[in-house]
């Protein structure tokens, strides 16, 4: 069998525990009030359980790939693929979680935002500064306003 059926089978697996964690468990100590609310705690979860399931079967099942033959991944050939891109963009993932607390949110993602478009081949600046940070500003609102969780918006030598 091959690596992505494999990977299907453990998500499969994963699925129906967590449907039936959420199916069977979770609604077992609800309050008597939310009892007859519409939407439930545990009513996010059956979704997810419900759509990985279905997803994992298709991958199993062998149903995505249809007419077309998709090729392996040539070990032997390597080089022919953007393993360059590919290591640098998993290196500034990791500078920006290192940066994230020093740097603040709004900084450290503008910056990845930047540098990781650049990576990818982009090379209009004046197109990724500025949605860089409305999106890293909309994030921000978002989380910060809307959801209620503090996220530290400058680096730690600006203030709280």
């Amino acid at each position: 069998m091959a690596l992505d059926r494999w990977i299907a089978l453990v998500l499969l697996s994963t699925c129906l525990l967590y449907g039936y964690v959420a199916w069977f468990t979770m609604d077992a100590n609800l309050a008597p009030f939310m009892q007859r609310k519409p939407v439930w705690p545990s009513s996010f979860p059956k979704i997810l359980s419900i759509l990985g399931t279905a997803l994992s079967l298709v991958i199993l099942l062998g149903l995505e790939k249809g007419e077309q033959v998709i090729g392996e991944i040539d070990h032997r050939r390597l080089t022919d693929y953007k393993l360059g891109q590919a290591i640098l963009m998993l290196a500034l993932m990791v500078a920006y979680a290192l940066c994230l607390r020093p740097l603040g949110f709004l900084g450290s993602t503008t910056a990845f935002l930047v540098a990781g478009s650049f990576i990818l081949g982009e090379r209009r600046w004046h197109v990724m500064i500025p949605v860089s940070l409305l999106t890293a500003g909309t994030i921000w609102y978002l989380v910060q306003e809307v959801l209620g969780i503090f996220l530290r918006p400058l680096p730690f030598f600006l203030g709280n």
